[in-house]
């Protein structure tokens, strides 16, 4: 098997894993053919942090002509086994719907890191105005042969996005 399937069969696992362990309140995730959005309550992950660790995101998004948003912030992580991400998703109109913003390999020594993630939504256009970002940082900790996901922080924050 070479590596890009591989990979995508561990992180298509923690990610069937990590919608399987959600809190008992969360609505039944939906995925949209051919989409990344999946819709659930905006209050599905609590806003947390492991101790002496943190994820912020700075309250100014930038959306560009062609659609991408671009999203950034900061982050502190210790104690990984394995890769660390940080991940973030945005939600506008609905916030039961959220799209995933790219994400950033990260670095957990214990200091402050910016981080920043771009991309492009499907099936919603984006306007300049008030949104929903949550980032989350992620390690895919090796447990046996399929790596689970572990959470060291989370964050939620309202952005403006602006254009530009």
């Amino acid at each position: 098997m070479s590596v890009r399937p591989a990979l995508a069969a561990v992180l298509g696992g923690a990610a069937l894993l990590t919608l399987a362990t959600a809190p008992a309140h969360a609505s039944s995730p939906a995925l949209a053919a051919g989409s990344a959005r999946i819709a659930v309550p905006v209050h599905a992950v609590p806003v947390h942090a492991a101790p002496g660790e943190s994820v912020t995101v700075d309250t100014v998004g930038r959306l560009a002509a062609d659609g991408t948003v671009t999203l950034t912030g900061t982050y502190r992580c210790t104690g990984n086994t394995g890769p660390v991400f940080v991940t973030s998703a945005l939600s506008q109109r609905d916030p039961r719907v959220r799209h995933g913003i790219g994400g950033t390999v990260a670095r957990c020594d214990g200091t402050t890191h910016t981080w920043s993630n771009s991309g492009q939504v499907s099936g919603e256009t984006l306007t300049p105005g008030t949104a929903h970002v949550q980032a989350t940082v992620m390690e895919l900790r090796p447990v046996g042969l399929v790596p689970l996901p572990v959470f060291h922080a989370t964050a939620d924050q309202d952005v403006t996005l602006v254009q530009g």
